[in-house]
Parts: C-alpha cells; sequence; structure tokens
C-alpha cells in the first residue's frame, strides 16, 4: 500500500548525494516538498530542479524544506547539483525502496516500450512528518514546479 495523504513518512528517506543519511527528525519544525523525478540531466528534469532552485527562498519562506528523489547514483547526484547549483538534497534511491513506498515506481511507456520508472510526483508533508498533499504523476508542472507547490501547500 503507497503511502498516501494522512500517512506518516518513512523516518529514513535515505542518502544524499554526499552518503549522508536523510532523516524526517533532520526537518522537525519544517515542513518538505518530496519531490520525485525520473533522472539526472534530463529535460524535463532539469527544469523541474532549476524551478524549485529558482524558488527555493520562496519555498523556505512558507516554511518548505526541498529534497528530491531519483533512482541515479550519488555520483550523479552530486554532479547535477554542481552542474545546476542545486541548494538542496538529492536522495540517490538506487534500489527504489523509497519510490516503492510512495507508489511512484511504476510502470512507464516510451515509443511503445513498456518498462518499470520513476513517475514524477510531489509529496508534501508538514511539521509532524504526515502526508498533507499530493501532486501526483502527470500533474507535476516541470518549469512552474515551485509555484505549484507555493498554491497547493496554502
Amino acid at each position: 500500500m503507497a503511502i498516501g495523504i494522512g500517512d506518516k513518512a518513512p523516518d529514513v528517506l535515505g542518502l544524499d548525494q554526499d552518503g549522508r543519511e536523510v532523516r524526517l527528525d533532520d526537518f522537525k519544525g519544517r515542513k518538505i516538498a518530496l519531490y520525485f523525478y525520473p533522472k539526472d540531466n534530463t529535460s524535463g528534469c532539469t527544469a523541474e530542479a532549476c524551478s524549485l532552485r529558482d524558488g527555493y527562498m520562496q519555498l523556505r519562506q512558507a516554511g518548505y524544506e526541498v529534497v528530491g528523489v531519483s533512482k541515479d547514483s550519488a555520483e550523479s547526484h552530486r554532479g547535477f547539483r554542481a552542474k545546476h547549483d542545486l541548494p538542496f538534497a538529492l536522495i540517490a534511491d538506487t534500489g527504489t525502496e523509497l519510490q516503492q513506498q510512495f507508489g511512484v515506481w511504476g510502470e512507464k511507456k516510451l515509443y511503445g516500450r513498456t518498462y518499470m520508472g520513476t513517475l514524477r510526483a510531489t509529496f508534501l508533508i508538514d511539521e509532524e512528518g504526515i502526508v498533507t498533499h499530493i501532486i501526483p504523476a502527470g500533474k507535476v508542472k516541470t518549469k512552474n514546479h515551485a509555484e505549484q507547490i507555493l498554491a497547493v501547500g496554502k
């Protein structure tokens, strides 16, 4: 059963780009915009990350910390962060455990081919670790994602 609205997020989110464990407790008293994306350095994922970077101060003022998650390695994440000057952590969920918990590891189709991959979605988590909003797959606006989070998370 995937994590949904009203559910508590897992205590351990995973390891970030520097190999540090990212825990829910790290964000005590703050909200989290936990966003799942398919792949570093692809057009849609770069647009989304840059939107979050550009809106980072407004998100912080609204009480949000941003954490990204993909199947990419820590090394890939370090390069992606550096290339685009991203101020937030990226979790290397190489085994897809966190993606499966949140129900965003699923079947995708591209050019008639079916495969398993990350479904782009964002989960807004309150100060107590409870999921309050979900921007589901197919509804994420990559170029304006920071504004979308601010509008939904009011």
